[in-house]
């Protein structure tokens, strides 16, 4: 997967431009909002209960979601952090939490309401699926509209299906697992908020000893301006399986604030592997407060690969508890943060048994004023005996008005462990441009290539369409930016 990086040369700068101006084109593409169910704005218990008679979900879930409205009501807004987001603009009470643009959910493209399977069309989605993927979801506003399995991993007992549909032929497994065990409503503020309005996602089982060969996919739109996305993802990975999953987010740009709150779920088992990839690129209106977390078993391997480009705000974290021992947990990132954007990601690991081992490499990009922030967390718990912690931030500035902060806790109860971590922060090295322009490569084009090592550790984890798209949308935002 290391030679799947979209390599870039001098003459390709024709294409490479006529590539940026239509992934803009594409992003922005919106279709007139419509809707058969649309909850009024704001969070309160009458709109919880309606949201969930709309589905038509058990008691069980609907307890769950009045839990977390009453553990939204009572934790404070996250404001005291240091160095945090301001998210004094963020107003819940102005936010449409459901909307379900239409009624129909099709197995098959062709039975996609036409303008939704239009936007999915312009993203890519059926193109990737046919060339690459084992599955694909594909949620538009609050509601997946696509769900498909390549027949092969269904006969092998794999399961993939929106969370809506899994509450209703799972529940047992759903009810054992969903916001219990990893992510209980009252983590944070906004994984309250998740629970009680939550709508859409994935739930992905596969059964022991599967693996899973090619990557499932589920991409995640926000078409109309002023609303909140809240999808919900439960991937259980049962003993010496396999999986690899990729989530794919956007938004065309709008005035009025949107918001997106998922919650991630994932649950290791013995020998396991799981990797979750995310490429997002949310309108520059948009808050990304997510919840990502996972519980890894003995021998189990967890992956985070995660590129955040766009919104105005994101704070995204996603976090690994080793309870097995041998358990391994390896987190990618990085954050882009241009002009009006605040990004500030990072990883969460917990050791919890011995010889559990975690790698955290950070890269993060600030241009035209924009700030991007490293903000981790490292624990390793008495009785962690064995383990070994490595951590590697790295930041790059373009200007002067840009800024860059790494802000990383590292908290070791143990004495026999190994933990090394490093950072560096710099500008854009004119020296290297310079040397790149005296071989005949223009000024931007040398600004490009410079980015693309520095975040070839993320794109080389990525299959090749996605490894392209991260370019693309890297190339995307530097558009202009050196003047």
């Amino acid at each position: 997967m290391g030679d799947d990086l979209e390599t870039f040369t001098p003459g390709e700068e024709h294409q490479d431009l006529q590539h940026v101006h239509e992934d803009r084109e594409k992003f922005e593409h919106r279709n007139p909002k419509r809707s058969v169910f649309e909850a009024p704005k704001g969070l309160n218990e009458e709109i919880v209960r309606s949201i969930s008679a709309e589905k038509d979900e058990p008691d069980w879930m609907l307890e769950k979601r009045l839990e977390g409205l009453r553990k939204w009501q009572e934790m404070p807004m996250p404001n005291n952090w240091p160095l945090g987001p301001d998210l004094a603009d963020l107003d819940i009470n102005e936010i449409i939490p459901y909307l379900k643009a239409d009624d129909a959910k099709a197995n098959d493209w062709e039975d996609v309401p036409d303008d939704i399977k239009d936007t999915f069309k312009v993203l890519g989605i059926p193109e990737a699926e046919r060339k690459a993927l084992a599955g694909t979801g594909a949620q538009y506003e609050s509601e997946v509209h696509y769900q498909n399995l390549k027949d092969r991993w269904e006969d092998k007992g794999v399961v993939f299906m929106d969370m809506d549909q899994a509450v209703q032929e799972h529940p047992e497994i759903v009810k054992e697992h969903f916001m219990r065990k990893c992510v209980p409503p009252g983590d944070n503020k906004f994984a309250a908020l998740h629970a009680a309005i939550w709508s859409g996602g994935s739930f992905v089982y596969v059964p022991e000893g599967v693996e899973v060969e090619m990557p499932m996919q589920a991409y995640f739109r926000m078409n109309s301006e002023g609303m909140g996305q809240f999808e919900h993802t439960l991937i259980i990975a049962e003993p010496n399986s396999k999986v690899h999953y990729i989530e794919g987010c956007s938004a065309p740009q709008y005035s009025a604030i949107n918001l997106h709150a998922g919650g991630v779920e994932v649950f290791v088992g013995e020998g396991a592997h799981v990797q979750y990839s995310t490429v997002q690129n949310w309108s520059k209106n948009t808050y990304n407060l997510n919840t990502k977390r996972a519980i890894v078993e003995s021998n189990g391997t967890m992956e985070w690969v995660s590129g955040s480009l766009g919104s105005k705000v994101t704070m995204l974290y996603p976090s690994s508890y080793m309870i097995g021992e041998g358990a391994k947990a390896n987190h990618i990132t990085i954050g882009f943060a241009g002009e009006g954007q605040d990004i500030d990601t990072g990883a969460k690991v917990h050791h919890l048994a011995p010889n559990t081992h975690s790698t955290v490499e950070s890269k993060s990009i600030s241009q035209n004023g924009g700030r991007s922030n490293y903000r981790g967390l490292v624990r390793v718990h008495e009785g962690a005996k064995g383990s070994s912690v490595n951590v590697d931030c790295d930041a790059l500035m373009f200007d002067d008005d840009s800024r860059s902060d790494t802000m990383p806790y590292v908290e070791v109860m143990e004495s026999d462990v190994d933990v090394a971590h490093e950072g560096t922060v710099g500008k854009l090295n004119d020296d290297a441009i310079f040397y790149l322009m005296s071989r005949g490569v223009e000024e931007d084009e040398a600004a490009e290539m410079i980015i693309r090592g520095f975040i070839e550790p993320i794109a080389k984890e990525l299959p090749l369409e996605y490894a392209v798209e991260l370019n693309r949308l890297i190339q995307l935002e530097m558009e202009g930016s050196l003047g």
